[in-house]
């Protein structure tokens, strides 16, 4: 819980507010189901292991989407209920379930408890394994929903840690070995997204930035700073993946998608005054959706050729 002054935030119009939606729609909503667009790296190592043509590797991978998707949505439900209070002042935030009084707190976890009953059962039908790697995202959202998200920098790297379980958990669902490239580019990406919301934040917030605690400790040059380093460092890291760590070199066909997403995004948070939602960023840019479709396209489309031996070998090399 955070320690916030009382009454609502400067620029905040309570008449504004729309109607309360009712209990059944509130609890959907509190899935926050655009954010489970996250959770589609789950499926990076079926897509970079050839698996994809696989019929039980891709429902495993599903069963993997779904497990952590649920689990996900526990998270949201558990940071939503602790910040209740903050989220009630803020502009935007408080017109979720729980802060809007539109989810009663008990019938919130009730849905929690539901949540993690579903994610686990099905993790554990996967594998042990898959179900201790859950585990550890759990731990890690739980964390930062309690502790670290106030905690300035440590907060947007535990967000981070967040997107490096789901591929590790992808590559443990359908039992590959991945190589650690595809998971350092991953920490990267989420680092430039994580920096970037909280610049978004900023300037979505202004003056009343003083009613989420770890914003008082970022500013716009900082973030600034943080964002060239982990840009130039996530494509750095996925190139080398591309060369160093892919079945095979050919996958690099796929970096030109990659730096146009990255410089796409810096742009509608520059230019666009995005950034501080970034599912809503990225789920209603038609330049982004038309670059990731591409993207995958080309990514499966070079892995169906290589394992048909179809790519010729010597043109490129490691």
């Amino acid at each position: 819980m955070t320690d916030l002054p009382e009454g609502p935030a400067p620029d905040v119009n309570l008449a504004d507010d729309p109607p309360r939606p009712g209990i059944v729609v509130a609890a959907i909503k509190q899935l926050r189901p655009r954010q489970w667009a996250k959770n589609v790296l789950v499926f990076a190592a079926l897509v970079f292991s050839g698996q994809f043509l696989v019929v039980e590797s891709v429902v495993n991978a599903l069963a993997g989407f779904v497990a952590f998707s649920a689990v996900a949505s526990a998270g949201y439900v558990f940071n939503d209920y602790l910040d209740s209070e903050a989220d009630r002042k803020h502009p935007r935030k408080r017109h979720r379930p729980i802060a809007s009084g539109a989810l009663p707190e008990s019938v919130a976890l009730v849905e929690m408890v539901a949540l993690l009953g579903i994610g686990f059962g099905l993790a554990w039908w996967l594998s042990g394994w898959f179900a201790a790697i859950l585990a550890l995202y759990l731990v890690t959202t739980f964390s930062y929903s309690w502790f670290f998200k106030h905690i300035v920098i440590l907060d947007v790297m535990f967000l981070a840690i967040g997107f490096v379980w789901r591929v590790i958990a992808g590559a443990a669902a359908i039992q590959v070995r991945v190589s650690a490239w595809l998971f350092l580019c991953t920490a990267f990406l989420a680092l430039f997204v994580g920096f970037n919301k909280r610049r978004g934040e900023l300037r979505e917030l202004g003056d009343a930035a003083g009613t989420r605690r770890n914003l008082i400790e970022y500013n716009h040059r900082m973030l600034e700073e943080f964002q060239s380093i982990t840009t130039a460092n996530a494509v750095l890291s996925y190139a080398l993946y591309c060369i160093l760590g892919a079945p095979t070199p050919w996958m690099t066909l796929t970096l030109p998608f990659v730096l146009y997403a990255i410089f796409r995004y810096v742009y509608l948070v520059e230019h666009k005054g995005e950034g501080a939602a970034p599912d809503e960023t990225l789920l209603k840019d038609i330049p982004t959706l038309v670059t990731g479709l591409l993207y995958g396209l080309t990514a499966v489309a070079v892995m169906v050729t290589h394992d048909l031996g179809w790519l010729p070998v010597d043109a490129l090399s490691r």
